[in-house]
């Protein structure tokens, strides 16, 4: 008795390639963070079939909705003598400006909508610190160099996905800190920053 089962249709690289157009499209309308468009990024590369990369965007609109107002995405980031703290949904503008003096401030990208293919992120910390955290798979440049502080790049050296995000720190320390680390998101809650940081909304 013959099976009546289709196989399943294999995927090419060109609509592995349109699947991950239209997720980056969906990550400058802000429908997608960076984790997220990273995750989904490893699965389309990895999917054989058309069946799997379709799972990958089933709960997404296949074409592009009307407008609407998008969050105002973040310019300027100062921390004076006190604590900034971005970890839940929150828009990165193209060109950001991160300021600490004798304070701190956590940046966790992980959870950021970004506005276009790429973004620069210019930071100055000034007897204070600055913790930039980034999904794993995304493209990071770090420049920059400490007096009497220090510049640390503790990003993943693994391949960039492609197609994913590239993120430009450039970043000048003066006894003080600037921290840039590539992690995957985790419940734990390990990358809050200290309670005694007063966190502005």
């Amino acid at each position: 008795m013959a099976d009546d089962a289709l196989p399943e249709v294999r995927a090419s690289d060109a609509e592995r390639e349109r699947a991950a157009n239209a997720l980056r499209d969906h990550l400058t309308e802000g429908r997608l963070t960076l984790d997220e468009l990273s995750e989904r990024l490893d699965r389309i590369y990895a999917a054989k079939t058309r069946a799997e990369l379709e799972a990958v965007t089933r709960d997404l609109p296949a074409a592009p909705a009307p407008a609407r107002p998008a969050k105002r995405a973040r310019r300027y980031l100062v921390a004076v003598m006190s604590g900034i703290e971005r970890s839940r949904r929150w828009r990165l503008g193209p060109e950001t400006k991160v300021i600490a003096v004798m304070g701190g401030a956590h940046l966790d990208l992980r959870a950021a909508e970004i506005e276009g293919p790429e973004a620069s992120i210019s930071c100055l910390a000034v007897m204070g610190g600055i913790d930039i955290v980034v999904p794993e798979g995304l493209e990071v440049e770090v420049s920059g160099f400490g007096l009497m502080g220090g510049v640390a790049d503790e990003v993943s050296s693994g391949t960039a996905l492609p197609g994913a995000p590239a993120v430009h720190v450039r970043a000048f320390a003066l006894m003080g800190g600037v921290s840039v680390r590539s992690k995957r998101r985790s419940d734990s809650g390990a990358d809050r920053v200290p309670d005694r940081l007063q966190l502005e909304e």
